[in-house]
């Protein structure tokens, strides 16, 4: 995707001047897949933009938001993006870390969803925001599903997109969280690539699993399949 000064919804505007993440396929595709249905509050962790919060403020008529952020340029882009938006008497957004505002909540989520950090390696990018956008020092892949298993109701959820690699990883934190897997889609790029993400649901309450595989593209750029269409119609305007 162009990293325009802003990026254009069906419902509502992205305006991303100053963040260090974009709007990207990751946050599309984890604001289409998660389920908001019958959840009264949503907690988005790492809002960035706001991307996220507003999608499922758009699939969820009447759920009260909370969007966290770290970063202070993205979070007031995020705070500016939901006020214009329709949804600004129901999104909330707060400038602190996961762990800060675990500590300190005492509410509990019926859903929790996070576009994490998770480049644990490499060289990270020589911009600092950026940096720490995209790479998981901040906010470790255990400490994200821990922190969030003791903030969803018992019959919560959270949905997380992550590495296809990190498969094993997260599925083991699950266990040690005493949570289960409940929907899983593995993603593919196009025919001739592998799985290079999974959209992963968690609960408390044991399932099963529902699982679903994902392609976005066919072998031509930007020929979308019509499976990426469906999920993501009622947001792109090209769709």
């Amino acid at each position: 995707m162009p990293r325009n000064s802003y990026f254009q919804f069906k419902q509502f505007r992205i305006v991303q001047e100053r963040s260090a993440m974009k709007v990207g396929m990751d946050g599309v595709l984890l604001g289409a897949w998660g389920n908001a249905l019958g959840a009264d509050r949503i907690l988005d962790i790492g809002t960035g933009t706001g991307l996220i919060a507003l999608m499922l403020a758009q699939k969820n008529a009447s759920a009260q938001i909370d969007a966290i952020e770290i970063d202070r340029d993205a979070c007031d882009e995020a705070v500016f993006n939901v006020q214009q938006s329709k949804w600004s008497d129901r999104i909330h957004v707060l400038c602190q870390s996961f762990q800060e505002f675990a500590a300190e909540t005492e509410k509990k989520y019926d859903l929790v969803v996070s576009n994490p950090p998770f480049f644990s390696n490499g060289v990270k990018a020589p911009d600092e925001t950026r940096a720490q956008a995209r790479h998981a020092d901040a906010l470790p892949l255990d400490e994200l599903v821990l922190g969030a298993a003791n903030l969803i109701q018992e019959d919560g959820r959270i949905a997380v997109i992550l590495p296809a690699e990190q498969f094993q990883e997260v599925e083991n934190l699950a266990k040690i969280s005493g949570l289960f897997l409940s929907r899983l889609c593995r993603v593919k790029p196009n025919p001739v690539k592998p799985d290079f993400r999974i959209l992963v649901e968690l609960s408390k309450k044991q399932s099963t699993l529902q699982e679903e595989n994902l392609m976005i593209e066919f072998e031509t750029h930007h020929d979308y399949t019509p499976e990426y269409k469906e999920l993501t119609k009622d947001f792109y305007l090209k769709f």
